[in-house]
């Protein structure tokens, strides 16, 4: 069994900037990559980035260039700084890992972004 759990969620105002992280509670990393997902109010959830085993990186479109997901093995905790923050960006943000065909997802984070 494997618990996600976020954090670093709040309320900012356009332009500024947050970062987010998810602990595991096990040293999952060598096994599986792992994902930042949001939604928002009204929608579906969407793919926000993802980070491999080997480190690398992908974004979707809407976010790249502003945010930023890296990992700490030795903290078994994956991070999602974000800059540049719009209004659209507001959801709740969730982690997400596949370890040998199970589905872990944290309970989520808030961030709205709001003047």
């Amino acid at each position: 069994q494997v618990q996600l759990v976020e954090s670093g969620g709040g309320l900012v105002q356009p332009g500024g900037s947050l970062r987010l992280s998810c602990a595991a509670s096990a040293s999952i990393f060598s096994v599986t990559g792992m994902d930042w997902y949001r939604q928002a109010p009204g929608k579906q959830r969407e793919l926000v980035a993802t980070i491999l085993r080997d480190g690398s990186t992908n974004y979707v479109d809407s976010v790249k260039g502003r945010f930023t997901i890296s990992k700490d093995n030795t903290k078994s905790t994956v991070y999602l700084q974000m800059n540049s923050l719009k209004p659209d960006d507001t959801a709740v943000y969730y982690c997400y890992a596949n370890v040998l065909g199970i589905d872990y997802w944290g309970p989520g984070t808030q961030v709205t972004v709001s003047s």
